[in-house]
């Protein structure tokens, strides 16, 4: 659901190309968007940390870290999104209510598989 296009695309964008390793390139596209990073970091089944791009769209110079971990028979997944840009509330406020939407995607994805 993190690393590949087609688990991507279910949940948090709706065209995803992705080179699903350290260094690799990470595009996606966000509403009218397309955001441009590079994996930063990549343990699998554990921590997933992207960079965006300068020229990225809304998220520019901003970097994604995903954190996986069980807890009993569940996983949960906690999203940290970083930028300078967002200790303005107004910047940040829009970002917040784009990842609780994407969030709930990805729940109602992951049950339905």
């Amino acid at each position: 659901a993190l690393t590949t296009p087609e688990g991507l695309s279910t949940w948090l964008g709706t065209d995803a190309r992705v080179d699903g390793r350290e260094g690799g390139r990470f595009c996606l596209k966000v509403g009218d968007q397309e955001e441009v990073g590079m994996i930063h970091e990549f343990r699998p089944t554990g921590r997933l940390e992207v960079m965006w791009d300068k020229h990225s769209g809304v998220w520019k110079s901003s970097r994604v870290l995903f954190q996986v971990a069980r807890d009993g028979a569940e996983s949960v997944v906690h999203v940290q999104h970083i930028s300078p840009a967002f200790d303005d509330e107004s910047n940040r406020a829009p970002v917040d209510l784009f990842w609780k939407g994407a969030l709930q995607r990805l729940r109602d994805s992951m049950e339905s598989a």
